[in-house]
């Protein structure tokens, strides 16, 4: 997946369009409508629960102090009708999971997969395949596992998905999607839903018959990457298409695509009338994108992370994998808690001042508690210390105009 942003535009605020404060999806109610996207290699349990609890890394906090008890959570002035537990996210998403791996692996193994924990709900998972029986069989063990949705990954451009006829390699086959939407809605009760780009590329967009044909099999809600398979991950997303999809459809549709800002989301909900905004690359970058989105629609203003504020966020999620990765979970814990911590650590150290050292020295450390102590000793260091002085002054929060803000 692409980190960054081909010459991102910049939106202003509307004066009038919020984030809406929820969406229903089948029995579901997702509050506030933000979604954090299905993203391969990211959105684990612990990535998943560290978005949940992003707002816990207060200005006052002591840095390496526990942040999933829930007695020390720190939550602003935000209207209780916007936030959802901490985070302002509403609704999270597993990685996608191969249909026919999960259909296949034993019940232990099934585990490794589909954890998940109370502190998640609601919670969708995300399955990926082409053959419409085995497609079913996994929808059937979500459900019974207990999550609260199942999606279908009609998105990803990755070629070694594609050439099994996975992800967007569907596009191109508009009645065996059909087939699937039949077979899957039939085999669970929960809200099934589906998650596609525009169609494979400018001359095959096939969106909007996509997205009727989701409705007419009786398909909760659409989410749409507003870009083809070809473009992958490059060049400016189209949200036209996406309002297309709305005009054309009754279901609940969910916008995708560079929503790297409060702005962005609000301004992506006001060109194109979406029912809620999926946020994918920008929430690794920035964990606490989607309390800034909660906080913005309710007050017009969101406050910008400090140096002590990354620093916090990027020891908490260091130290939740280490917890989480244990020979029950992992068949090489330490191993894949020091791997985990070297990938997310380019996200993680975006916007910190002097970052690329800090990459570098976390790149170069051999395990976990090496990376954890070259962490602290970057933060805790003089010259950082000055940083974080000079950054507490100048950045507490960025206010907006907002003509009806409360």
């Amino acid at each position: 997946m692409k980190k960054h942003w081909d010459n991102p535009l910049e939106h202003a605020m509307p004066d009038t369009t919020r984030v809406p404060a929820s969406l229903q999806i089948g029995g579901v109610t997702v509050a506030p409508a933000t979604v954090l996207a299905p993203m391969a290699g990211v959105t684990d349990t612990v990535f998943r629960r560290f978005i949940r609890n992003a707002s816990v890394f207060s200005h006052t906090a002591e840095p390496g102090a526990p942040c999933l008890d829930s007695e020390t959570w720190v939550v602003d002035a935000v209207d209780s009708t916007i936030t959802n537990q901490q985070s302002g996210c509403g609704l999270i998403m597993t990685e996608f999971t191969s249909a026919d791996g999960l259909a296949r692996m034993r019940e232990s193994k099934r585990k490794r997969y589909l954890t998940f924990y109370d502190d998640e709900h609601p919670i969708s998972a995300q399955l990926f395949g082409s053959n419409p029986a085995t497609l079913a069989d996994a929808a059937r063990i979500v459900e019974e596992t207990g999550f609260d949705m199942v999606d279908l990954n009609l998105g990803c451009p990755a070629k070694r998905v594609v050439s099994c006829n996975g992800g967007s390699g569907l596009l191109r086959d508009l009645p065996l999607i059909a087939t699937i939407f039949e077979t899957v809605r039939a085999a669970v009760t929960i809200p099934f839903t589906v998650k596609f780009r525009l169609g494979w590329n400018d001359n095959h967009i096939v969106c909007v018959p996509l997205a009727r044909l989701a409705e007419d099999s009786g398909l909760n809600a659409v989410a749409i990457h507003a870009r083809t398979r070809e473009q992958g991950y490059a060049g400016q997303a189209r949200w036209e298409h996406i309002a297309e999809v709305k005009a054309a459809i009754k279901i609940p549709v969910i916008g995708n695509g560079d929503v790297r800002t409060p702005e962005d989301a609000c301004a992506l909900i006001a060109k194109t009338g979406c029912d809620a905004v999926m946020i994918g690359r920008a929430a690794p970058a920035n964990p606490w994108i989607f309390r800034q989105i909660a906080q913005y629609t309710a007050t017009g203003r969101y406050d910008l992370p400090t140096e002590q504020d990354r620093y916090r966020m990027i020891r908490t999620y260091f130290e939740m994998l280490l917890t989480e990765l244990t020979p029950e979970t992992s068949r090489a814990p330490a191993a894949e808690a020091a791997g985990k911590m070297k990938q997310f650590a380019s996200w993680f150290t975006h916007g910190v001042r002097g970052g690329a050292a800090l990459r570098k020295s976390i790149y170069e450390a051999k395990t976990g508690a090496a990376i954890l102590e070259a962490v602290d000793r970057f933060f805790t260091s003089e010259a950082s210390s000055a940083d974080v002085s000079a950054s507490e002054d100048a950045v507490e929060a960025k206010d907006l105009a907002f003509s009806d803000a409360s």
